[in-house]
């Protein structure tokens, strides 16, 4: 056990372990989250369309291309 102290007082020297706990953490975040810039409700609304469309498009994309291996597949074995 020797071996691990020195490494952990080097490490709460550095200051790189985590102090203060749950109660810092969320103080942090919320810190965070004021410092965020959010988009407006008109940018968040249209790009949460574009999402949506770039999703439908790629789903019906891929769901085509797994129809289209089916039929080759099910030629090649019948």
């Amino acid at each position: 056990m020797a071996s691990r102290q020195p490494a952990q007082r080097a490490m709460r020297s550095t200051g790189s372990a985590p102090r203060g706990g749950v109660f810092r953490f969320f103080v942090e975040v919320i810190a965070e989250l004021r410092r965020t810039t959010w988009p407006s409700r008109q940018e968040a609304t249209r790009l949460s369309i574009l999402v949506l469309i770039v999703a439908a498009f790629f789903g019906v994309f891929l769901g085509a291309i797994d129809w289209g291996f089916g039929r080759l597949a099910e030629f090649l074995i019948t």
